[in-house]
């Protein structure tokens, strides 16, 4: 016989892959533009000043500098980029 024996149905053993979501650059760390500071979904994270939110609740530095987070009285907490100057 060519088949298995016993195996039967099995109603568990499917996981999805797991989606990395999370901060990726932390509050004092350097960004770059374009570098992406934190995946979410919704909006946990607020974006602040030198920072944009893509359609999937990502939230990425559009200028270099350095990456605050802070938190505002009706305690959301907002992710803002200080930039730095350029000195050449």
């Amino acid at each position: 016989m060519a088949h298995k024996k016993g195996e039967g149905s099995v109603k568990n053993g499917r996981d999805s892959q797991s989606k990395r979501l999370g901060v990726k650059i932390f509050g004092g760390q350097a960004a770059t533009s374009g570098n992406i500071i934190l995946r979410q979904r919704g909006t946990v994270y607020h974006p602040g000043k030198n920072v944009g939110l893509g359609k999937d609740f990502t939230i990425f530095a559009t200028a270099d500098g350095v990456v605050e987070f802070r938190k505002t009285k009706g305690d959301k907490t907002i992710v803002s980029v200080t930039a730095t100057e350029v000195s050449a």
